[in-house]
């Protein structure tokens, strides 16, 4: 009995060193395959795609807004005051230097006009009195010349007495003294007719204001008034600005130009000038001036490009872009925006050197066109960098390059 026992005790020992056996040893072979297939994956070599750092263009496009404007632009105010009898022109119209815009009607400055002729001719008559006064006291003068030169001679004669004489010399004096005074009267009534004459003039150059001109050829852009409207002379008037003129046959556009782009702006230099709502349209202008300084609080040059515009396209107030081309002595590598690697330390790229190892280099990054950026330190035209590099590209690890 116990012998019997003793031998199934032993076979359910057997029975599961059997069964830890089956089991172990399939798991023991599957550890040994994974480690293997880590160790193999640690000893791989990464296969990476690579791109050579190539210098930028040595020019690069400068563009840079601004607000388009008109060569000349004027607003037109009334010189006379009255009513704005006749209006001829409206907003669009256009219009040639000289030409009539609108006529006033301005009876107060017409009274002041017949008053000013008046007193011309009030003056042209005194001067003809005080011309009369001058012949009768010339007159006068003579008569006592002969009076006092015959009364001289009795005197001496003893015929007269010496009193007599005397008051003929004095009559003779007063005579003299009439005469000045009578030439004085013809100097003043000739200068009051020279004044009220200028005062004429003066009236008849504001008489023609009441015809309101065209100071050049243009287009009308602004009407602020109508027919029948009070019109007060100046530009302090409540209804000063009459109307507006705009010259857009040549146009100009301001921009600011930046600091650091400021030397490479000179004058006769090329300027593509675009506008949102003309996308197929490019047009030529030139830089007609500039400032030569710049703007303390902007750290910008103001900057005038002038452009023709022969089929009026353009319109003053549009926002136009204007870019030039500008030669750069020292360009910059350029790099795919995608090698670039963002960490706490800055701006990185993986480069790979001769031997295949990487080092993560830091850069400083100039100009973004989008899918390239310059890089202004860091690399140099030739140096190979990664492109995407992974978490598995760790410094110094050795990598291939794709074929």
């Amino acid at each position: 009995m116990k012998v019997r026992y003793i031998g199934a005790l032993l076979l359910a020992v057997l029975v599961l060193i059997a069964a830890f056996a089956f089991g172990l040893v399939p798991r023991l072979g599957r550890q040994k395959a994974l480690l293997a297939a880590s160790n193999e994956e640690r000893d791989r070599v990464p296969v990476v795609d690579t791109v050579v750092v190539r210098d930028s263009s040595k020019t690069a496009d400068l563009v840079l807004p601004g607000n388009i404007d008109a060569m000349f632009e004027a607003p037109i105010y009334a010189r006379a005051d009255g009513y704005l009898k006749k209006l001829y022109v409206d907003i669009g119209d256009r219009v040639h230097a000289g030409q009539v815009l609108g006529d006033i009607e301005s009876p107060e400055l017409d009274q002041q006009l017949r008053q000013a002729r008046s007193a011309v001719n009030q003056t042209k008559a005194a001067l003809k009195q005080s011309e009369a006064a001058v012949a009768q006291a010339k007159a006068n003068l003579a008569l006592a010349k002969v009076t006092v030169e015959r009364w001289k001679q009795l005197v001496e004669a003893g015929v007269a007495a010496r009193q007599d004489g005397d008051e003929k010399q004095a009559a003779y004096d007063a005579r003299q003294a009439d005469l000045e005074a009578a030439e004085a009267n013809v100097a003043a009534a000739q200068s009051n007719i020279g004044s009220n004459e200028a005062n004429v003039q003066r009236l008849v150059e504001m008489k023609a204001f009441d015809n309101i001109t065209a100071p050049f050829d243009g287009i009308i852009t602004v009407r602020n008034t109508t027919s029948g409207t009070l019109i007060s002379a100046g530009t302090n008037s409540p209804n000063r600005e009459l109307l507006r003129e705009a010259q857009i046959d040549l146009l100009r556009i301001f921009i600011s130009v930046p600091q650091a782009n400021a030397a490479a702006i000179h004058l006769k230099m090329a300027a593509d000038v675009t506008v949102q709502e003309l996308p197929s349209r490019i047009f030529h202008g030139i830089v007609a001036r500039t400032a030569n300084s710049l703007d303390e609080a902007s750290r910008t040059m103001r900057t005038e490009v002038h452009l023709q515009n022969p089929d009026h396209i353009l319109l003053p107030g549009m926002y136009g872009q204007v870019k030039f081309k500008i030669a750069r002595s020292n360009a910059p590598p350029l790099i795919p925006g995608d090698t670039l690697m963002i960490r706490s330390g800055g701006t990185q790229v993986a480069v790979m050197g001769p031997d295949h190892k990487v080092h993560f280099q830091k850069i400083v990054v100039g100009r973004d066109y989008g899918p390239e950026v310059e890089v202004t330190s860091g690399l140099s035209e030739g140096d190979t960098i990664i492109v995407n590099p992974g978490d598995d590209i760790r410094e110094g690890i050795v990598v291939h390059p794709r074929k």
